[in-house]
């Protein structure tokens, strides 16, 4: 038999003795959980809640969550779900973990890791690097590429349940008002419309998948030294069962939010360079304004419950809608080509600039570094030999190039191409991409003093360039800086060199499109 009394059970999982210890024990509550922390253990337990999303109304349909929980993250954080605890009334009234009497409620019992290990607490503390989102990048792709394959209908008709799930959620608070929500609404039907025959086709080629749905900064940590996600959609498959760069783009959503746009820009990268899936890439600013929204409508859902912190939820929630209307405004697209011999700091001005060209989280970077070692097979980091180098190698790079940032063009995406482009041949190639298209295109040649780029070529340490004094040498007996394209000096500032990039990439841009009308 079943007893309903989740007052009695939080009662009882606030209480030290209940685990035997003396200490206070910590609570945490989110919109749809409470968590209890104890000495070396987590307990967590589903609040009785019914949403148009979530029904954990009855203790049956918790205990099943905490069965599912244990049963998904456990593969995604092994080591860190320990499994699911009943709290049960005995025979004397009292409760207990796991008795012979009625159930009342149950919980998740997880091993307690450093909360400071938390990826949204590494974000306020400024610890959040290049290195760790790089593996956190190539962790989820890893995840998706494991994860089932789910056809239950078409790609459009997934997003367009989740937007029937957001607007039931704003219809349950009063934070926004119906003259907001209407138009709202509608700019997101219309932008579903729009890429409907795209959703259609990666659910055909098996996109859509069973997804960890929730995946943001404060559900992925750092246990025994490697980045895990858990806390993983258990309670809704159809929110779950998404487009595999849709789950992505709650993460890339939320580092935007926080305000690291380079890092989300990184992400983004590193997990393209991973999945090889740019034909979905265009579709990245719709999908993190559908998990803005999801943010609005689930933080202004808290507001309604009456929080103590309500001033601040509030604030957040349209902080979360106002970044989401941002997200749908339509942007057109650009080519920014950037080259310069080895040492002029191409790759790091185009990873500085590409949060701030096109739509969030930013233009796709094509770099001829990584393309060469996708090619061979390897790693970005593993060097090649010299025999991977050849002109004619060197001319399948660039041709590739070339075909990828068509692609992306074509679909309304902008790119950062990065490569040295010391042949005119290569540079026409690329600027062709993009003016047959109509897209607005800018060209860079970053400029250095020979002893400033053997110096950097000299101290550089990891990435994906090969480059060495020789072929330096070999590149300044080119001459190859002779270029029509902008000669940028390389040699000051980083965030100097981006800003004027950015300026001069925008009038580029105003008098290609000018040129070409």
């Amino acid at each position: 038999m079943i007893v309903d009394d989740q007052q009695a059970a939080v009662a009882f999982l606030l209480d030290p003795s209940s685990y035997g210890a003396a200490g206070p024990v910590e609570a945490i509550e989110t919109h749809i959980s409470l968590i209890f922390l104890t000495g070396e253990r987590a307990y967590k337990m589903k609040r009785a809640v019914k949403l148009p999303y979530v029904d954990f109304s009855v203790p049956t349909l918790r205990l099943a969550a905490c069965e599912k929980e244990v049963e998904l993250n456990s593969k995604t954080a092994p080591g860190l779900y320990l499994g699911v605890r009943h709290t049960t009334r005995e025979a004397d009234g009292k409760l207990a973990f796991d008795g012979m009497g009625q159930m009342v409620d149950a919980a998740i019992e997880m091993v307690r890791f450093d909360q400071s290990k938390l990826l949204d607490r590494m974000a306020i503390a400024g610890e959040l690097t290049p290195a760790l989102m790089t593996a956190v990048a190539r962790m989820i792709v890893g995840y998706h590429r494991a994860a089932p394959t789910v056809h239950n209908g078409s790609g459009s008709l997934n997003l367009a349940g989740v937007l029937d799930i957001n607007e039931a959620g704003f219809a349950t608070s009063h934070v926004f008002t119906q003259a907001q929500i209407g138009p709202f609404a509608k700019a997101f039907r219309t932008t579903l419309a729009r890429h409907s025959e795209l959703l259609d086709r990666r659910e055909a080629a098996g996109k859509v998948r069973r997804c960890h749905g929730d995946l943001h900064l404060r559900n992925i940590c750092l246990f025994d030294g490697e980045p895990r996600l858990f806390d993983c959609i258990e309670f809704n498959d159809q929110i779950a069962s998404i487009d595999v760069l849709y789950d992505l783009a709650f993460l890339l959503m939320d580092l935007w939010h926080r305000g690291f746009p380079q890092l989300a820009n990184l992400v983004m990268n590193r997990y393209l360079d991973e999945a090889d899936d740019e034909d979905g890439f265009v579709l990245l600013p719709f999908f993190m304004a559908v998990r803005a929204a999801v943010r609005a409508h689930v933080t202004a859902t808290q507001v309604e419950e009456g929080s103590a912190d309500s001033d601040r939820l509030n604030a957040e929630a349209r902080s979360y809608f106002a970044l989401a209307r941002t997200l749908l405004q339509e942007t057109s697209p650009q080519l920014v080509a950037i080259g310069g011999l080895s040492g002029s700091g191409k790759t790091t001005v185009a990873e500085a600039l590409a949060a701030h060209v096109g739509a969030p989280p930013g233009a796709r970077i094509v770099e001829s570094d990584r393309i060469r070692k996708a090619m061979h097979g390897v790693p970005a980091e593993t060097r090649l030999p010299g025999k991977a180098y050849r002109p004619e190698v060197s001319d399948r790079v660039y041709r590739e190039m070339a075909w990828r940032a068509g692609l992306i063009l074509a679909e309304g995406g902008s790119v950062v191409a990065d490569a040295v482009f010391d042949r005119p041949a290569d540079r026409d190639r690329i600027e062709k991409v993009a003016s047959v298209r109509g897209v607005a295109v800018a060209g860079f040649w970053l400029d250095a003093d020979p002893p400033v780029l053997w110096q950097r070529v000299s101290d550089r340490k990891g990435g994906p360039s090969d480059a060495t004094i020789d072929i330096l040498s070999r590149q300044l007996q080119r001459n190859a800086t002779q270029t029509s394209w902008r000669k940028i000096n390389a040699e000051g500032k980083l965030a100097d060199i981006v800003t004027e990039l950015r300026r001069f990439s925008d009038s580029d841009a105003s008098e290609t499109l000018r040129t070409a009308s």
